[in-house]
């Protein structure tokens, strides 16, 4: 079981947020889809179970970050279509704007050489 994740990298708690929002801003989209969208976008890189994708997207709905209802899939199936209200628009920009320090924090950590010939 080990060797299963072990080329797997862990999102940092929050980050799965983010990606939810970035992919739902781009239109309406069910679980699978989103999942699938993450999974691409990625580069098959990051992989989302349901295990985790469903309880951060009804957490995102607790928060009014998100919306859903109930509509019927190309494939003549019920499913909840998840979609970014106007709060989670602007808590995306906020998400974005962290990680973007975030990631800015860990270069200077990983690349200090690259940062001092910067200055």
């Amino acid at each position: 079981m080990k060797a299963r994740y072990q080329n797997r990298i862990e999102l940092l708690q929050g980050t799965l947020d983010l990606l939810i929002l970035q992919t739902l801003q781009w239109g309406a989209q069910h679980g699978y889809g989103i999942a699938q969208a993450i999974r691409a976008g990625s580069g098959e890189v990051l992989r989302v179970d349901a295990g985790s994708l469903y309880p951060a997207l009804y957490r995102l709905e607790r928060k009014k970050w998100i919306k859903s209802e109930w509509t019927v899939s190309d494939k003549n199936q019920k499913v909840k279509a998840y979609s970014l209200t106007a709060a989670g628009k602007k808590q995306l920009v906020e998400e974005r704007s962290n990680w973007e320090r975030l990631s800015a924090a860990m270069s200077g950590i990983l690349y200090p050489a690259e940062k001092e010939s910067e200055a």
